[in-house]
């Protein structure tokens, strides 16, 4: 008798240790506000192991699909007192930026959780003082991905510069180029814009 009122007592709980929520998950590409259709969404569940060795464990709590607009609704009842890890799925493409990895939730927080992504593009620099007066020439210049809001802290070179790059990956999207370029003491300003769709190949030259 005694044992079945243990196990009782153990299950009210955990029940009234769990509260039902519902998560909205949604995957979009950051350059275009299109949404990912069907991309799989994983959650585990955090929990400590009371041995004083084993510390945390985990376990597959839940899975399943973004929607036609890129959304997954997810209502559950979840631990009150465990930590939950919300993963996105692979993507259709080759991507080159994404806002996170996962996500670390628990009740009481935040419920919409939000993946954005890029897919990758190709960039290529040729940069070339045409016009090199002496060693001391100097351009700055530095790149500005306008469609994800991030920058390049920027380079400088000196003398008589020349160089001529390979493609190399950038997230797809809006883009803008500022050079500075000094010589005797005095400095002028310049800048480009382009964009590069997914998968696309951009050319970039500067003369200065």
């Amino acid at each position: 008798m005694s044992r079945w009122f243990t196990y009782l007592l153990i299950s009210l709980f955990l029940f009234s240790c769990t509260k039902k929520e519902t998560l909205r998950v949604s995957v979009v590409n950051v350059v275009t506000g299109e949404p990912v259709v069907g991309n799989t969404i994983s959650i585990v569940e955090i929990f400590n192991v009371s041995d004083g060795v084993s510390g945390s464990k985990t376990k597959d709590f839940y899975s399943g699909q973004t929607n036609s607009e890129g959304v997954l609704y997810v209502t559950e009842k979840f631990n009150e007192n465990r930590r939950y890890e919300v993963f996105v799925g692979q993507f259709p493409e080759e991507h080159c930026y994404l806002n996170r990895m996962g996500y670390t939730w628990s009740v009481g927080e935040a419920t919409d959780l939000a993946f954005e992504y890029a897919p990758c593009a190709y960039l290529k620099l040729k940069i070339e003082n045409v016009n090199c007066l002496s060693e001391e020439d100097e351009i700055f210049y530095r790149r500005f991905w306008l469609s994800g809001g991030e920058s390049t802290n920027g380079v400088s070179q000196y003398g008589c510069f020349s160089y001529i790059g390979n493609y190399f990956d950038v997230p797809m999207g809006e883009y803008r180029y500022e050079w500075e370029v000094t010589r005797n003491g005095v400095t002028n300003y310049y800048d480009t814009a382009f964009s590069i769709n997914a998968g696309g190949y951009y050319d970039l030259e500067i003369n200065y």
